[in-house]
């Protein structure tokens, strides 16, 4: 291994993420603790773990179970795992009873059980291919879908039956749509009453949706792979939820019609077109459903004997609602817990009239136990902890390191899971204390990061500076470093100073910012190591801060993430001179290829070279539920899709580009970079075009990642003239 670089290593590892554990799942009584996790970091198959007793044991392999985890899976489940980017194979979900005793996961396509007591696994027999397999709280029966058919097996493998049946093939019961996977982050689309005698389901219609074709230009034999997909402005897929016992009698919900409206002169949509969470506990069935223009939302309570809905609660806001993930949740001593819009991101204690303090940015609600609600928030935008909540004593940070950290939580034990700098480490506490640590077997990246975290501007920009890992700013004269390729630029491009490569996202729901061991940090470190000054920043849109913050891209989602690129820019230069200004490229994948192309349109005399991975250059053609959050819908508030398509604008080029893009991506599909090609050559305007065969939205195969890594960087030096050695 010690031959590899970086970007090999960065390939066979996954980007580093075999050998995480992940999915961690915590008893009630505290004493069990389930997660999946590769047995190294280059294997990829996953397994099921148990900890307990202070030890850790596999609990499934799949290779035990006569199955590597490269067999075929159905297609519900291959598109399940494309919108949870999904890199490994093996058990890479499962889910269990209530107490934790009884565990079902898939592999490839059968239905498998194992107990946590005895660790005896049982293949289930049933009618099909299975997807989603969840068992019932008092684990007697598991609950599937299979071919868009939600049935239930008995744990012994009986009396197997469908709960409820498509009636076209449009329809599916238990499935996520493509905009609730993808851009609402909503997996389940089934829940069990806690006394495991009824469920409640989502019915998706696609007929709705308009139908695309993904073909495979590299296989012209192969016909094209049909994909309901649907676009800003256009149908959604018709969403249900209906009650279902054992016996299969189906009741209705009585979902509402339409919302109060906005009358503010902008495009108002009061349909309830999605179902934005649901969940079933002690208290009863829950949902929240969310107009078109998502500006309005319902928490509603729902009756499971007559279907009737009574609204709980009434979201609103001006700009757009986004809902804390784990909420709407529970509990006796606090009662519903919201999401709060105003101010800062946070959460609402109906109950008590308690919320989180302003100022703190509220990421995830983590559960509750022992009386306890446990949440992730952030005081600085580059860090988040973990805190819990309860009426004595209030409000109690339980992590103190700078980084992320998560947590998952049962009875007396929270697993916490720490991502710092030096590296990632999962400790158990019990009642507060540590009881023992959860192996981390990830790789550590053979480039070692040094990230310089910075705060630039009027606008307090969260950036993170990354220079030659043996050059020492403030001395221009002597660049003196041993580089980390037999490809590093010469003398930081031969003349004393460094070139900037500028490599963010800065996009909604995600922050490259972090004081936490990510892939981009040493990505972005062994890009540096060639002679660069690399540069990540977070500007307008990112979480992390508050709702004006976020809201600051509403009818505008392209320039003002360019400018604070290029401010930012600026600002580092002036704190560091030995940065050379006049040689700047920008990368960046999915909306950070977005931006790159955007950059180099708008702002040329910053920005010298782009390279534009995955980019959605029309913004027409990406789905409606997270673009017209941002825009509007494209037929009424066209003006903002025109300000912000890349396509309208390809005449202004005149930088270099390269255009990056999977020909097998289902999310940013290539005719966003097919589209953008053709109006650069219209306007004749020289690009290169790099098309991955056979590649999605996440590219991680061996010998594409790690050769488009290295074309990049050749791609840069040669756009920024720069001498090699």
């Amino acid at each position: 291994m010690t031959s590899e670089d970086l970007p090999l290593q960065f390939a066979r590892t996954k980007r580093f993420s075999l050998g995480v554990p992940r999915g961690f799942t915590v008893s009630p009584d505290g004493d069990r603790v389930l997660f999946l996790r590769t047995a190294s970091g280059r294997s990829t198959t996953g397994l099921l773990w148990l900890y307990e007793n202070g030890e850790e044991r596999p609990l499934a392999d799949p290779h035990a179970l006569g199955d590597g985890g490269d067999g075929e899976v159905p297609e519900a489940e291959r598109i399940r795992r494309e919108r949870a980017r999904e890199t490994s194979a093996g058990i890479v979900s499962y889910a269990t009873d209530a107490a934790v005793r009884l565990v079902a996961f898939a592999l490839s396509g059968a239905l498998w059980t194992v107990t946590t007591d005895e660790g005896v696994t049982r293949r289930i027999p049933t009618a099909g291919p299975v997807v989603t397999p969840r068992p019932s709280p008092d684990g007697t029966h598991i609950a599937y879908v299979s071919g868009g058919t939600l049935r239930v097996v008995r744990v012994d493998g009986t009396g197997d039956h469908a709960l409820a049946e498509p009636e076209g093939p449009e329809i599916t019961y238990g499935l996520s749509d493509h905009v609730s996977a993808e851009s609402l982050e909503r997996t389940r689309s089934f829940w069990w009453s806690p006394d495991g005698t009824a469920l409640l389901v989502v019915r998706v219609d696609n007929a709705p949706v308009q139908q695309w074709y993904i073909g495979d230009p590299a296989h012209p034999a192969r016909p094209p792979r049909a994909i309901r997909y649907p676009a800003a402005g256009t149908a959604n897929a018709r969403l249900s939820l209906h009650v279902v016992d054992l016996d299969g009698h189906r009741v209705d919900v009585d979902l509402p019609k339409e919302a109060v409206s906005h009358p503010d002169g902008e495009w108002t949509d009061p349909a309830f077109e999605y179902v934005a969470q649901a969940d079933w506990s002690e208290a009863g069935p829950l949902a929240v459903v969310q107009t078109r223009d998502q500006r309005s939302a319902y928490v509603l309570r729902i009756d499971p004997a007559t279907g009737a809905t009574t609204p709980l609660h009434h979201l609103t806001d001006t700009a757009w609602l986004e809902f804390v993930p784990g909420t709407p949740s529970s509990t006796a001593a606090t009662g519903l817990v919201l999401t709060t819009q105003e101010g800062t991101r946070g959460l609402l204690m109906t109950g008590t009239g308690v919320r989180t303090p302003e100022g703190m940015y509220v990421h995830e609600l983590l559960g509750t136990a022992g009386g306890r609600l446990y949440f992730m928030a952030a005081e600085e935008p580059t860090e988040a902890h973990v805190w819990s909540y309860d009426t004595e004593n209030g409000f109690v940070r339980l992590t103190d390191e700078p980084g992320v950290h998560h947590a998952a939580v049962g009875g007396d034990t929270v697993v916490l899971d720490s991502s710092t700098l030096d590296g990632q480490t999962v400790t158990v506490l019990r009642d507060g204390r540590p009881a023992g640590r959860i192996g981390v077997l990830a790789e550590r990246p053979v480039t070692r990061p040094r990230p310089r975290f910075l705060t630039l501007g009027e606008r307090e920009l969260r950036a993170a500076l990354y220079l030659p890992t043996s050059y020492e700013p403030g001395s221009p004269e002597s660049v003196s470093y041993e580089p980390g390729s037999p490809e590093s630029v010469s003398s930081a491009s031969g003349h004393g100073r460094l070139p900037v490569v500028v490599h963010s996202y800065s996009g909604p729901g995600w922050q490259t910012v972090v004081k936490a061991a990510r892939w981009h940090h040493a990505v972005n470190q062994w890009f540096a190591d060639q002679g660069f000054a690399v540069l990540s920043v977070d500007g307008r849109g990112t979480p992390g801060r508050d709702r004006a913050w976020e809201t600051a891209i509403h009818g505008d989602q392209l320039m003002p993430v360019v400018e604070d690129q290029a401010d930012a820019v600026r600002a580092v230069a002036e704190l560091f001179p030995e940065l050379d200004t006049s040689r700047v490229a920008i990368r960046g994948w999915s909306f950070g290829g977005y931006l790159a192309a955007g950059a180099v349109l708008h702002r040329p005399e910053v920005f010298h070279a782009a390279v534009a991975g995955a980019a959605p250059t029309d913004l027409r053609l990406y789905d409606t539920h997270w673009k017209e959050r941002y825009l509007g819908h494209p037929d009424i508030q066209p003006d903002h899709y025109d300000r912000c398509s890349l396509v309208a604008h390809a005449h202004k080029l005149t930088r270099p580009l390269m255009l990056v893009h999977g020909m097998a991506d289902d999310n940013v599909v290539p005719a966003h970079m097919v589209r953008f090609s053709a109006a650069l050559l219209a306007a004749g305007r020289p690009h290169t075009v790099l098309p991955l065969a056979g590649a999605t939205h996440l590219v991680a195969q061996e010998g594409v990642i790690d050769t488009l890594l290295r074309m990049d960087l050749d791609f840069i030096k040669k756009s920024l003239d720069l001498r090699t050695a």
